[in-house]
């Protein structure tokens, strides 16, 4: 498994050294900037962790966490403060910034490295729970709880019984399901639906997702399955 990187943004060089050190130590990756102007050229969607000091020059922690909380390519990136203000309005404006943490200097190595475990861990259980709720093949992708279906990272709009139909067979690969199984379970109740039904929504079906398309396989006799 790839070793966390982390990302230490302190005006202050021996401050970086330090929790650089530190962190490596306990087996992160770490790089370090001087400012958030710096911090702002690297790829921040590549850190599972910002450490940033409150007080730096003309873009502050706070002003760079509230830029990166507009992006939604970096809002949802862990952060931890690092700061000398310690006062009660100080630690409100991190947590009201999206801070996953706030840590008031001086502080203990120990201490820093508790928090840091504490986040990742936090963030690592939030993304596990997010990815359950994703069926995924190759690059085609369901969205459970969006209900939206993606592939090769562009929406496909699917109706309803497509979507329930295809979430159906991603969660069964490779188990055959006859058209009267496809209606008891996406039509339920509804009334005078005919097993004909199914075939149509799976034509349409086949034709939305492209090249997966061929993957909803029909068992002659049988029903349908997805083929992996």
């Amino acid at each position: 498994m790839e070793a966390p990187k982390i990302l230490v943004v302190d005006d202050e060089e021996d401050i970086c050294e330090i929790l650089r050190f530190n962190l490596e130590t306990e087996g992160y990756t770490v790089e370090t900037a001087y400012s958030a102007e710096e911090a702002l050229r690297k790829d921040i969607p590549s850190f599972q962790l910002l450490m940033l000091d409150v007080m730096m020059g003309e873009i502050s922690g706070f002003k760079m966490a509230n830029i990166l909380r507009k992006n939604k390519d970096t809002e949802s990136v862990p952060i931890i403060f690092l700061t000398a203000k310690d006062t009660e309005n100080d630690m409100l404006t991190g947590f009201n910034l999206g801070a996953d943490d706030y840590i008031s200097k001086p502080f203990s190595i120990k201490q820093v490295l508790a928090r840091v475990k504490a986040v990742l861990r936090r963030t690592s259980d939030k993304e596990s729970e997010q990815d359950s709720e994703l069926l995924c093949y190759e690059t085609l992708a369901l969205d459970i709880k969006r209900i939206r279906a993606t592939m090769d990272g562009k929406e496909v709009a699917l109706t309803k019984k497509e979507f329930e139909i295809l979430k159906l067979l991603l969660e069964n690969k490779g188990d055959v399901f006859t058209r009267e199984e496809i209606l008891s379970r996406i039509w339920k109740d509804e009334v005078y639906v005919l097993d004909r039904t199914v075939d149509v929504n799976i034509t349409r079906l086949r034709k939305k997702i492209g090249r997966y398309g061929k993957n909803i396989v029909t068992r002659l006799g049988f029903g349908y399955c997805f083929e992996y």
